[in-house]
């Protein structure tokens, strides 16, 4: 039957394969990271262009969008096993585009809000889709570091977020409003004319400024605004658009995954299919790999077997991997890295950096970020995931300790002053940022994305992986929403304590419970979780 059976459509790089599925990717960091820009400019006044947010309304940005997420991941994981990897990663790219549009013309903050869900609904479901498709069409030899592509991509899409929120911050000559009338008693120096936002800004007292948040928020609701520049945040958010469209068109060339073709039993299309992506000098006999994906599919059919989030619910060694999954997805997020990522722009002007140089700053984040993915790349063929994932951990808490302890003992006491905190501080928090997120880019990303496209049965691979991802997203949407809050109301020093602390609670969890996937095929991995969670 193999010999007989041509190849599908012409041949593709398993390289070829990634870079057009991850492009997936780069939507989710790009979407994911361009708020981190956007919200100073979304903060100001609307008759400025802005969207006049509070902190309650910057949490709901970010965090109805990976509420939207967590949606995405569980059903997109359904809809991939029951319709296919590519044809789900084919309605995601329209899904992208439709979130991407509403989000840049929504009028007011309440139209964002249903977009925003939208948009993260595509997000989620690439983040459950894509790397499971990478890892059912990769060969084994590389499977490793082409799920790891996954993790580089989305950390790519931030920097290009970064990068194109510094380039047009610049552009716009950072956040700036013309006062046409000021009707305060006393103005603070706020005379008609042309303003920095940050100017205004700096009457806070979390600025060193004299008015209480409730006063500064009446202060300038007393400001008559001609204009401002405070649009810019549309720019940034409309080009994501373009990847969406070339991830429609470039996914629609690409082949089906082998592996679910087979889970649906239909042999001929899974030959078709593995041979568009497989060269046997390189990744062995097709014989041997297709006998394997056989033999696992008829062992999942003898127990009938349906690939139902009820049958693995019911299946006690199934449930033990679920809850693992899903442990290992929740430690994705509670090292913080978003914190970092949606908000330390906002994070570095509370430690007194101005709101220009805060935004151009985030690109070293980026950057930073990209490096580890990267070194990521080789890290996961050097050494085993349980090694990287449980040194991440422990190195995360110890740079968010650091990220604490300044805040503590050099910002918080000239803020309780009133004075400004050393120029030295802001750039001390952000040299700890980028080793925070070298160490975190480079092992917790990879092994977490990773693993929870290879640790699960191929026949719930897509529900089970899908519902890891939601409470994944789930939690996201809950430390974003709350961090600003946090940030606010804690003060920088004891909410990267919290964050700190519970990374090295976690380290200590790992070192008892975490399972090894390094050096096994899919099918091996199978048996092997069978074999330790069945006890």
């Amino acid at each position: 039957m193999i010999s007989g059976t041509p190849a599908s459509g012409k041949h593709r790089g398993i390289f070829a394969v990634a870079a057009v599925a991850t492009l997936g990717s780069l939507l989710f960091g790009y979407d994911t990271g361009v708020i981190s820009g956007a919200l100073p400019y979304m903060y100001m006044p609307g008759s400025a262009g802005g969207l006049a947010l509070n902190p309650v309304e910057e949490g709901l940005i970010g965090g109805i969008l990976l509420i939207g997420a967590a949606f995405g991941a569980i059903l997109g994981g359904m809809m991939s096993d029951r319709w296919g990897r590519r044809h789900n990663i084919t309605i995601l790219a329209v899904v992208f585009l439709i979130g991407a549009l509403g989000t840049t013309f929504a009028p007011n903050v309440f139209v964002m809000y249903p977009f925003r869900f939208i948009l993260g609904f595509a997000v989620g479901g690439a983040s459950a889709t894509v790397p499971v498709y990478l890892a059912e069409t990769a060969p084994k030899r590389i499977r490793g570091s082409i799920v790891a592509v996954d993790q580089l991509m989305i950390v790519t899409g931030q920097l290009l977020a970064f990068t194109m929120n510094a380039i047009i911050n610049a552009a716009h000559g950072g956040p700036q409003i013309t006062v046409e009338a000021n009707h305060n008693v006393d103005p603070h120096g706020i005379a008609a004319g042309q303003h920095t936002w940050d100017s205004i800004l700096a009457l806070q007292a979390s600025k060193g400024g004299p008015l209480s948040d409730a006063q500064f928020h009446v202060f300038i609701n007393n400001l008559v605004i001609d204009s401002g520049n405070g649009a810019a945040w549309r720019w940034m958010l409309v080009l994501c658009s373009i990847p969406a469209i070339a991830l429609w068109v470039g996914i629609r060339l690409m082949p089906e995954s082998a592996r679910w073709y087979l889970v649906k039993g239909r042999i001929r299309d899974a030959i078709g299919s593995l041979k568009r992506v497989r060269r046997p000098e390189k990744d062995g006999p097709l014989e041997a790999e297709l006998s394997e994906m056989i033999a696992v599919r008829r062992h999942e059919a003898a127990e009938q077997q349906r690939g139902r989030f009820k049958e693995v619910w019911a299946t006690p060694w199934l449930r033990k991997l679920l809850l693992m999954g899903i442990f290992l997805a929740i430690v994705n997020q509670t090292t913080g890295v978003n914190t970092v990522m949606y908000y330390a722009p906002k994070v570095l002007e509370y430690a007194g950096m101005n709101t220009s140089a805060s935004i151009t700053a985030q690109v070293a984040n980026g950057v930073m970020s990209v490096a580890g993915s990267a070194l990521g790349l080789w890290l996961i063929l050097k050494f085993r995931r349980r090694q990287l994932l449980i040194f991440d951990i422990f190195g995360a808490g110890v740079a968010l300790l650091g990220i604490a302890a300044t805040f503590q003992f050099t910002i918080a006491p000239h803020i309780a002053d009133g004075t400004t905190p050393p120029t030295w501080a802001p750039f001390l928090i952000l040299g700890l940022m980028a080793v925070f997120m070298l160490i975190v880019q480079s092992t917790n990303g990879t092994v977490v994305w990773t693993m929870l496209g290879e640790m699960f049965p191929s026949r719930y691979r897509g529900v089970m992986n899908g519902t890891a991802i939601f409470f994944m997203w789930t939690v996201n949407a809950i430390i974003t929403f709350t961090f600003p809050s946090m940030m606010s109301g804690f003060g920088g020093g004891l909410t990267y304590t919290i964050y700190g602390v519970l990374n090295l609670i976690i380290g200590v969890v790992l070192l008892r419970i975490m399972p090894e996937t390094s050096g096994r095929s899919l099918e091996e991995i199978e048996g092997y979780m069978e074999h330790i969670y069945s006890k």
